[in-house]
């Protein structure tokens, strides 16, 4: 997560439940895929590993990891959206990518609205002034984690691809440079007149919460979005951090450049709720500390969530009339 100035992880302050589901859904869609938890560790294991070396942007680590969740891309049946899977950066010094994939809608009108489903995959690198032996900042919480979870849905699109709408996965990077992997791909799809309905992130998901919900959503109060999730999933999946909205974490992530473009529905879920996880921008975030049976769990309740998201007949997720506090 993009640095976030003034606040401290000694503040402990919890995060409160706001209830929005009615009536569960009586019928879960099937989506005939079931996230392990061997491959959930699979891919967080390597991701958070020293050979990446902190996969600073602009880093031989992160080439590595691109290669790797191209691989998976390829593996998967999904495509690149432009040329190639890699999106070099227009806006930062060094030459960095996020890397896209393209799942193709398969309704004739829908699939000219697009979903993207995003994660950085970019951490702070190696700091030599640290005291520690260990000087590789792994960001296994921060964010492996998110990428991880992430690449599991995009495994289930693309292998059964039942989506009607079209969708692009997306891995950004330089988003702990501030936000300038999402800044531009953002910008490049306006140019490209993109009909984008919403956005949904995935940030920080390596270790629960201790709260009847699984995640909360920054900007909570800006779109339904959480009512509708609550619904798709037929619980109480998602919920409300106060701290959350007093840092005002929903402009400290990837989702935020496409609010601004856009003015769609755009979102981060996220389980670090400054509570639960010590080790933020920290060379302790190693993947020895993340709980890989929750985000397995996490990870297969999201699997019909997104589906329903990306099937639904109507524009269901809509922004709310408040203004954005600048």
């Amino acid at each position: 997560m993009k640095k976030i100035l003034g606040f401290t992880l000694l503040m402990l302050v919890g995060c409160k439940t706001v209830s929005t589901v009615k009536e569960p859904i009586p019928k879960q869609l099937e989506t005939l895929y079931e996230v392990t938890e061997p491959n959930v560790a699979k891919t967080l294991k390597y991701l958070s590993s020293d050979e990446l070396e902190g996969r600073d942007s602009g880093s031989k680590g992160i080439e590595k990891a691109a290669l790797y969740l191209e691989n998976q891309f390829k593996e998967n049946g999904i495509k690149p959206y432009f040329s190639t899977y890699l999106d070099t950066l227009s806006n930062y010094k060094n030459t960095s990518y996020n890397v896209v994939g393209y799942i193709e809608g398969n309704d004739k009108k829908l699939k000219n609205e697009f979903v993207i489903l995003g994660a950085h995959y970019d951490h702070i690198g190696i700091t030599p002034e640290t005291n520690d032996d260990d000087k590789i900042n792994n960001g296994a919480n921060d964010n492996a984690s998110g990428t991880t979870i992430l690449s599991e849905i995009a495994k289930y699109i693309g292998t059964f691809n039942n989506n009607k709408r079209s969708v692009l996965i997306v891995y950004f990077s330089a988003e702990e440079k501030g936000l300038l992997g999402s800044y531009h791909l953002a910008k490049k799809l306006k140019e490209q007149n993109v009909n984008i309905y919403t956005m949904l992130n995935f940030e920080m998901l390596g270790v629960p919460m201790k709260y009847d919900f699984d995640v909360f959503l920054t900007g909570y109060d800006y779109s339904n979005m959480v009512t509708k999730l609550n619904e798709y999933a037929g619980s109480n999946l998602v919920g409300k951090s106060d701290m959350a909205e007093k840092y005002n974490l929903f402009k400290a992530s990837d989702n935020y450049p496409f609010y601004e473009q856009f003015g769609i529905p755009s979102h981060t879920i996220s389980a670090f709720d400054f509570s639960n996880f010590e080790y933020y921008h920290h060379v302790k975030d190693e993947f020895e500390v993340m709980d890989t049976k929750f985000m397995t769990e996490l990870a297969n309740k999201m699997l019909p969530v997104v589906t329903k998201m990306i099937n639904a007949e109507s524009r269901d997720i809509k922004m709310k009339e408040i203004p954005l506090t600048k």
